[in-house]
C-alpha cells in the first residue's frame, strides 16, 4: 500500500497543473496543484514560463503589432496572450493537450484578445506554422533538436526564434540573456546560401564570370570568390536572414584592397551589390544564380 501511495504521489507531481488564470491584466501563476488528464499525452510535462521571462522573450524577439507569433507547446497561452495585449501582435498557440487549449481560450477571452489569438490542439511536429514571424518555445533539449530541421526548412529566412531555458545544439544562438537565473536564447532563421553562385561582372570587378563557392553551418558562412583566374577567401561574413555580407580583396588600380559586398537571397537567386567601394564606371550590382545541385540541404547537416 505504501509503495502504491508513493507511486500515485509521483504521478501527481509529474502531472501538476502549472497553468494560471488571467487576473488584473496578467497571467496569475498557480498556487494549488491539480492533477489533470487529457486525451493525448504531451512529450514533456507542462511548466509555465514565468512572466518576467515572457517579457524578456518578447523583448529579444522585438515583437510588434506587425508580427504573427506562434508558441509551440503554449500551455495556458500566456506568451501569445501577452504579445497580443501588450504589443498588439497576432498570435497562435499550439498544444497537444485539449485541457491546455481550453484554458488558453478562456484566458484569451478574459484578457480581451480573443480576436487576435487562436489556439490549436495539434502536434507541433505536424502542424503548419510557416506564416510565423516569431516562434516561441519552452520544450526540452531533445525536442528542440528534433524541431530544428522543421524550423530551418519550413520557416522564412528572417523568422525570429526565442527559447526559454534550452538551446538548439550545434545551432548557436545569435543572442542570449538571463532573467533571474532563467536562460533565454534567440536565433534568426538563416537562408540556405550553400553551394556555387555565378554571375558576370565588369568595371571594378573586371570583365568575365565570377564564381562564389559557399559552405555553411547554420548562420556561419565561409567561402571563396573565383574571378579573373584568382581565388580569394571571403572574410567578415555575416548572414542575417536572407542577407549575406562578405569582404574579399580585389585589385583596384594595380593594388589589392578589401571590397564589401551584400547579397540578398531568394531561392537560387541572389541580388549581389557592392556596398563599400564606389567607382565612376561600371555597374555596382549583379544577379547571381546558384546551381541547385550544389546546395547542401539542411537535413544533411
Amino acid at each position: 500500500m505504501k509503495i502504491a501511495a508513493m507511486h500515485c504521489l509521483a504521478v501527481a507531481l509529474v502531472l501538476w497543473n502549472c497553468s494560471g488564470k488571467w487576473v488584473d491584466g496578467r497571467i496569475e501563476d498557480p498556487i494549488q496543484p491539480e492533477v489533470t488528464g487529457g486525451a493525448k499525452a504531451p512529450d514533456v510535462p507542462y511548466l509555465p514560463t514565468p512572466m518576467n521571462a515572457v517579457a524578456q522573450m518578447l523583448d529579444m524577439a522585438e515583437v510588434t503589432r506587425e508580427d504573427v507569433i506562434y508558441d509551440l507547446g503554449c500551455g495556458d497561452g500566456r506568451i501569445v496572450i501577452t504579445a497580443a495585449k501588450e504589443r498588439q501582435a497576432r498570435g497562435v498557440g499550439i498544444d497537444i493537450s485539449p485541457d491546455r487549449i481550453r484554458e488558453s481560450r478562456i484566458n484569451a477571452q478574459h484578457a480581451g484578445v480573443a480576436d487576435r489569438v487562436r489556439f490549436l490542439e495539434q502536434d507541433l511536429f505536424t502542424s503548419d506554422f510557416s506564416d510565423a514571424s516569431v516562434v516561441a518555445i519552452y520544450l526540452t533539449p531533445a525536442l528542440n533538436i528534433r524541431l530544428r530541421p522543421k524550423i530551418l526548412n519550413e520557416l522564412k529566412p528572417g523568422t525570429r526564434i526565442v527559447s526559454h531555458k534550452f538551446g538548439m545544439g550545434e545551432w548557436k544562438p545569435d543572442q542570449s540573456a538571463s532573467v533571474e537565473g532563467r536562460d533565454i536564447y534567440f536565433w534568426i532563421v538563416p537562408a540556405n546560401v550553400s553551394g556555387t553562385w555565378e554571375w558576370t561582372a565588369a568595371g571594378l570587378e573586371g570583365k568575365g564570370s565570377h564564381r562564389l563557392e559557399l559552405t555553411q553551418t547554420f548562420q556561419k558562412v565561409e567561402g571563396i570568390l573565383v574571378a579573373q583566374s584568382e581565388s580569394n577567401p571571403i572574410t567578415e561574413t555575416r548572414l542575417v536572414g536572407d542577407r549575406l555580407q562578405f569582404t574579399v580583396p580585389r585589385k583596384v588600380d594595380g593594388r589589392y584592397m578589401p571590397v564589401r559586398y551584400e547579397g540578398r537571397v531568394q531561392g537560387d537567386s541572389m541580388a549581389v551589390r557592392r556596398i563599400a567601394v564606389a567607382v565612376e564606371n561600371g555597374p555596382a550590382s549583379w544577379q547571381a544564380r546558384r546551381n541547385p545541385a550544389t546546395m547542401t540541404p539542411w537535413t544533411a547537416r
